[in-house]
């Protein structure tokens, strides 16, 4: 792949996460990770190509984590990571560690798109 392909295709899948649409990004990033693989590209765009993977699977996980937590609240006051991260496994088919699930809302309280809190080891529906 020439790198002007290359950078056409991260041009692609960052306006995708742009959109919200990660899985596209992530596929597009996946052939984008076999390609760089293979041969010897810019460590700057190898650099934006892991950059852009981190974002766009994070952001997934806290697009899948959002409905979740909202049907949660209304049924709670908090919960334990180590307990979200079961809940998420049994009833929603994300399976992340507690350590990452916190993460995940840590940044979404950052971004302000939950209003919830962290207490020690909890999550806290206010």
């Amino acid at each position: 792949m020439k790198p002007e392909e290359f950078i056409r295709q991260l041009v692609e899948a960052e306006d995708l996460i742009k959109e919200e649409n990660y899985t596209e990004a992530l596929k597009i990033l996946s052939e984008l990770r076999k390609e760089e693989q293979k041969e010897d590209f810019d460590p700057n765009l190898t650099h934006k190509l892991y950059q852009l993977i981190s974002n766009a699977e994070s952001l997934l996980n806290q697009s899948s984590l959002i409905e979740g937590l909202i049907e949660l609240a209304q049924k709670n006051h908090s919960i334990a990571f180590k307990d979200l991260s079961e809940y998420f496994s049994k009833h929603k088919n994300i399976n992340l560690k507690p350590a990452i699930i916190r993460r995940e809302i840590e940044l979404l309280i950052l971004r302000e798109k939950i209003p919830y809190k962290i207490k020690q080891n909890k999550l806290i529906f206010e």
